[in-house]
Parts: C-alpha cells; sequence; structure tokens
C-alpha cells in the first residue's frame, strides 16, 4: 500500500478518484483533507478486503477491477449480493452504525486497485463534510436497495429473466465477470448460464 503522493500513477489515480460517483462532486478543500488519508491497494483475484463476522471496517474506492460482496454460512455456501467496479465503492458503514459486525465479505473477483481508508476516518471526514455525507448516504441506501431488488429477483423471475435483468442492468460487467461467479450471482449452473447466453445472443 502506498498514499497517493508517493505512488508513481498518482495522476491518473486521482483522476480515476474524481469520477467515483460519491467523490466526483467534492471541493478542493475536502480533497485536501481526504486524500492524505487514502492509501492505495493492489488485490488478486480472490483476495478478501472485508472479512464476514470482523469488526475492522473500511471505505472502499474501486479504481480497477471488480469487487463482489458475498455472504457465506458455516457450511461454505455462498450467496453474491452484488458486484461493484470502476466509479463504484463499497463499504462497512451500515454495520459500522449499528455497532454490529460486518454481515458479509467484500472480495476481489478480478485484479483490484482500491482507495481505501478505515471506516473511523471516513466517518470522521463525512462529519465535517454535511453535503459529501449525504450524497454518500444515499449512495448507501441505493446499494440496499439494489440488493433487496436482487434477492427478490431470485424468487420472483426465472432464469432466462433474471439473466436477461442483469444484461439490462449491467450491460458493462457482462463479458468481465467470470462464468462461475455471474452463474453464482444468479443462482444459475455455468452450464445453463452459457446456453442461455447463447441463445440469446449474448
Amino acid at each position: 500500500m502506498s498514499s497517493i503522493a508517493s505512488h508513481p500513477q498518482r495522476n491518473t489515480i486521482r483522476l480515476q478518484l474524481r469520477q467515483c460517483q460519491v467523490l466526483k462532486n467534492l471541493s478542493q478543500a475536502a480533497w485536501k483533507l481526504l486524500e492524505p488519508q487514502l492509501e492505495i491497494a493492489d488485490f488478486g483475484k480472490g483476495d478478501p478486503l472485508v472479512h464476514q463476522g470482523h469488526g475492522a471496517m473500511e471505505q472502499f474506492f474501486i479504481l480497477d477491477g471488480i469487487l463482489k460482496r458475498v455472504v457465506s454460512n458455516s457450511e461454505g455456501k455462498e450467496m453474491i449480493l452484488r458486484f461493484a467496479s470502476e466509479t463504484d465503492m463499497d463499504t462497512s458503514y451500515a454495520a459500522w452504525c449499528l455497532k454490529t459486525p460486518v454481515p458479509y465479505s467484500i472480495v476481489a473477483v478480478t485484479k483490484v486497485r482500491a482507495a481505501r481508508l478505515s471506516m473511523q476516518h471516513w466517518v470522521d471526514f463525512l462529519n465535517r463534510q454535511p453535503e459529501a455525507k449525504t450524497r454518500f448516504e444515499h449512495e448507501v441506501m441505493h446499494l440496499m436497495s439494489e440488493v433487496m431488488a436482487h434477492t427478490i429477483t431470485l424468487h420472483l423471475l426465472d432464469a432466462p429473466g433474471r439473466l436477461s435483468r442483469f444484461m439490462r442492468k449491467h450491460p458493462e460487467l457482462l463479458s468481465r465477470i467470470p462464468k462461475k461467479e455471474l452463474a453464482s450471482y444468479l443462482n444459475l449452473t455455468p452450464e445453463t448460464l452459457s446456453r442461455l447466453k447463447k441463445k440469446g445472443g449474448a
């Protein structure tokens, strides 16, 4: 990990951060407060960023690659709740506010580069930036709504309907997510997913 100021690609990273949905409207003064607190970290495919049930909480802004939010039971069965890629973020904010362990893991689906900071530092920053806090909390509610909609979709839509919905909402991710991961997210077998994609011309 390194700070932005010391990173050899700092200029590119600064441009990428300014494209993040929850950061792009920050004032220059707010940037000066936030940037020194951010660390740039690179993760390999399959690396965990946050562990389900742990108390260590962080905020992540994705610069390159794809993350998944996933829950698992004691038998190791997993359910993928969402994917997130460039300009998006993932967070432990709700668990922080509720003072509970993080109820899911955050894992790299591909190689990932992210800007990260502790939840304590992020919350302290937000408390000094009321407009940013409002935008961020709105985004957190949107993410929670997305997860709920996906869970409902698994129960109400058939297999072609689930794939069609994903293609409509996330066309930019369709060719980037490994087949096994996407099949798991849609509660399909990889073979069924391949058949449906061929049938639909995806």
